[in-house]
């Protein structure tokens, strides 16, 4: 082993500034995922973009992101983990100046993507980092710490990108990356440690057809709802590719001597578990997300501001039962945590399908605190089995896949239940309206009744046909709050059909937990 690589966690100092350092990185990649969504309004004028084409900001970062990540082990391997971290976080903080300073659309989309490319790596490698500079006994703690920058930072996200743009402008919710990763690029250069490099062959051909299958389901997922999904040719081609690349990876993996991603760390079955409860976490944590803002906003009539401040309880809540999960790991088994957690998402849920556009924000953010309190308990204790037996050799590339399904189940997540509400909302709509109508006795009944004498005034001061008007309105509004509600509970039936696969989990033993958490040289 080279002079000066660290080969197990006691060797490692200064462990609360290369955690700080990690976690800043983490938090300022992650928030972009959802901190430019609520500037779009305001970069379509600046930039002279369509209401369509505008959109292109957020899906070029999202699938250049979504096909670099797998090949984040691989360089971390060949390359240097420090280095290739260090590149990532430098490279991470110029595109965000560069995508601040964006002239046109043309220019912002390719900022968009280059930030993407360098973005990908930060937050696998800084899962991998902790797992490696933490003895195993302490990796619930160092989950907690990485898992509250990646739950929290997507909540906060909106509310900061919409105080940064009413305050400033548009372009501040990428130049706020600048302090942030500057301060996180000098605790990273300063104090990470040298990792042992492995000389390890790039199977490309494996890497272009997982990278290809990738690329075309986040672009399929994205584009889906702007196109009417399977109403149109271009998802049938973007399906066909995404399933074509899945499947000639799957073969290819099984019979390469060298493949990109090595079959065999699936056969740790507490990580293969562990990708199929993440994926569900990823589509109840950004769905819900993608869920609230508008129906506050658009049925509630709350402001951005009000929007941000009930649901900043969600992450209070996350942030509390992270920080006491990693403590109850020492003493409750993980897959006991698991199931509570899964248990208090799906209570959060079912308290969802209770909303209505008259009620005040208690229920919202007593939902938000017990949603927060669910996510958290799964997300640290699952984190922390999911890696606890698998060989430290496939740790990097296995980091990098549970970012990837992480993201997939969001993308997937936030595009079946748009789907769903507008569909939901649709349907509702008709059926409602039939019952707004002189065929319906019930109607009939209220018109000629109890409401006869505010319709006959609305009509005298407005007319005939604003009075109609008004009332589609309300039907309108009302089809959209059962639509959403039938989100929420379709997202509670999901987080309950998780709880089963919790049987498959295993708690690692004494001398599983005792491996090295370094991969070392060939």
């Amino acid at each position: 082993m080279a002079a000066g690589v660290v080969s197990s966690p006691g060797e490692v100092k200064h462990h609360g500034l290369i955690t700080l350092s990690l976690m800043l990185a983490t938090i300022m990649q992650v928030l972009d995922t959802t901190i430019a969504n609520v500037a779009l309004p305001s970069m379509r004028a600046d930039l002279g973009a369509s209401s369509d084409t505008i959109n292109w900001v957020l899906t070029s970062y999202i699938v250049a992101a979504a096909i670099v990540t797998p090949l984040s082990g691989w360089m971390s391997e060949r390359f240097g983990r420090k280095e290739i971290f260090v590149a990532s976080v430098a490279g991470f903080i110029l595109t965000s100046m560069l995508c601040g300073i964006a002239w046109s659309l043309e220019t912002m989309v390719l900022f968009r993507m280059a930030q993407g490319v360098f973005g990908a790596a930060i937050v696998p490698l800084s899962q991998t980092f902790l797992l490696d500079i933490n003895p195993k006994e302490k990796h619930g703690s160092a989950m907690a710490m990485w898992g509250a920058g990646i739950m929290v930072g997507p909540i906060i996200g909106p509310t900061l990108g919409g105080y940064l743009t009413d305050t400033f402008n548009w372009r501040w919710v990428f130049y706020i990356n600048v302090p942030l990763g500057a301060v996180a690029l000098a605790g990273c250069m300063a104090y990470l440690p040298d990792m042992a490099r492995r000389i390890r062959q790039f199977d490309f051909f494996g890497f272009a057809a997982l990278g290809i299958g990738v690329g075309a389901l986040q672009l399929m997922l994205d584009r889906g709802g702007e196109v009417d999904w399977f109403n149109s040719a271009e998802i049938w081609i973007e399906f066909a590719i995404a399933l074509s690349g899945f499947w000639v990876f799957v073969v290819w993996i099984i019979g390469a001597e060298h493949p990109f991603l090595d079959p065999r760390m699936f056969l740790d079955r507490n990580f293969a578990t562990g990708l199929v409860f993440i994926f569900v976490v990823g589509i109840i944590l950004l769905a819900s997300l993608a869920l609230l803002p508008p129906m506050l906003s658009g049925l509630f009539g709350y402001p951005v501001i009000t929007v941000g401040m009930v649901m900043a309880p969600r992450g209070v809540g996350t942030m509390i039962m992270m920080m006491a999960a990693g403590k109850l790991l020492r003493v409750i088994d993980a897959r006991v945590l698991v199931v509570a957690g899964l248990l208090l998402t799906a209570l959060s849920l079912d308290i969802m399908t209770g909303f209505g556009p008259q009620m005040d924000a208690r229920l919202i953010v007593v939902s938000g605190l017990v949603q927060g309190f669910g996510l958290g308990l799964v997300f640290v204790p699952l984190s922390t089995v999911s890696f606890a037996t698998i060989e430290a050799r496939f740790r990097g590339d296995a980091t990098a896949l549970y970012s990837l399904v992480r993201n997939i189940g969001s993308s997937i997540g936030i595009s079946v239940v748009t789907l769903l509400l507008t569909r939901n909302t649709q349907i509702n709509h008709t059926e409602l309206v039939q019952k707004v109508s002189a065929l319906d006795p019930d109607f009939t009944q209220l018109t000629n009744g109890p409401l006869a004498g505010a319709l006959k005034m609305l009509t005298l001061k407005y007319g005939d046909g604003a009075v109609w008007t008004i009332v589609n309105q309300l039907v309108t509004q009302q089809a959209a709050m059962v639509g959403y509600l039938d989100d929420f509970k379709a997202m509670m039936w999901v987080t309950l059909a998780a709880v089963p696969l919790v049987l498959l989990l295993r708690r690692p033993g004494l001398s599983e937990a005792g491996e090295a958490a370094t991969i070392h040289a060939d």
